[in-house]
């Protein structure tokens, strides 16, 4: 009954035009899925990955034009990193952040890897974490039409970091999903505990979740760069049915059963109250578009398709189709 690794994070946008461009364009990852936020179809759900968005490799955007300005602070997602092969790819991307005027750090180390802090156009943290050193949850494939050479781009996602006021409330829930503790790191900020790293089944970039406890912040105001939940991966159906008897057992409120089409899944809001998610491997983005063109179309579930003119006509335009 162990998670898996991390499944996804779904972070927020106010621009949907630039936010594509960025994730494609500079990051070289692939737009897999181009679909609707299911319960608000007037607004689009990115899905950004691997050549096939598998599993553990898709950071993912609803888009919400004229949101406000993430704040940050304490029950919130903080930080997101993406992994990649070594240190020879942190080279590569110094030189491509410099090229691109994307605000960066110098490789530097961090929780035992080498890392590049940097952000994207409208604030949101983001690490690459090199897998130099790295053995654990295995990443992806990059795709091969991507305008990073394959051999130094992104494999997946690393480790989450979650900022709360007490930490204790929120390594009882990981614990409860088979994270253990790994290791302590010093605090980023003076006169604050420790932060705690959590790993979970094999370890490593993709199975890493790094606690933060902060008393000198208020409550993170969610808009537009910060981070809306975290997904972690479970192998099936039956294994989420099990997973709702056993946060029922815990008293822990949640969504039971939503079918998300590309996987199924389970939400639930840790004690500090950031939303965690548990979601299935499969059936995965290709079910309804072929592989060779994933993410050119508006795709819709099979429970939206006789929404999809009413759709079309509140969304804003975005071009994803590739030559």
């Amino acid at each position: 009954m162990n998670v898996k690794g991390i499944h996804h994070l779904s972070a927020m946008t106010g621009g949907i035009t630039v936010n594509y461009q960025f994730y494609t364009e500079v990051l070289g990852m692939r737009l897999i899925k181009k679909t609707v936020n299911q319960d608000d179809t007037s607004v689009y759900h990115l899905f950004y990955g691997d050549e096939r968005g598998n599993a553990g490799t898709e950071l993912t955007f609803f888009d919400f034009p004229g949101i406000r300005q993430n704040q940050k602070g304490v029950s919130s997602i903080s930080g997101t990193s993406l992994h990649v092969r070594n240190d020879a790819a942190l080279a590569y991307w110094i030189e491509r952040f410099t090229e691109h005027d994307v605000t960066h750090s110098p490789v530097i180390p961090y929780a035992g890897r080498n890392v590049i802090f940097f952000e994207d156009p409208e604030g949101q943290e983001l690490a690459l974490v090199s897998d130099e050193t790295n053995s654990g949850v295995p990443g992806g494939t990059p795709w091969e039409h991507s305008p990073v050479p394959a051999q130094y781009g992104i494999i997946g996602l690393g480790p989450v970091k979650l900022t709360v006021r007490k930490p204790e409330s929120t390594l009882a829930a990981l614990r409860l999903m088979g994270f253990t503790e790994k290791s302590r790191i010093p605090a980023l900020v003076a006169g604050q505990e420790d932060i705690i790293i959590m790993q979970v089944a094999e370890g490593g970039s993709g199975g890493e979740v790094q606690v933060e406890p902060r008393d000198d912040l208020a409550i993170a105001r969610l808009g537009k760069g910060g981070v809306h939940h975290v997904a972690f991966r479970i192998e099936d159906e039956e294994e989420l049915l099990a997973w709702i008897e056993v946060l029922n057992r815990e008293g822990l409120q949640n969504s039971g059963f939503v079918d998300r089409y590309y996987f199924r899944s389970l939400y639930f809001r840790e004690p500090n109250g950031i939303l965690f998610e548990l979601a299935t491997d499969g059936p995965g983005f290709d079910t309804d578009e072929p592989f060779e063109t994933l993410g050119e179309s508006l795709a819709l579930p099979r429970f939206l398709e006789h929404q999809r003119e009413s759709i079309e006509d509140h969304l804003r335009p975005l071009v994803t189709k590739r030559d």
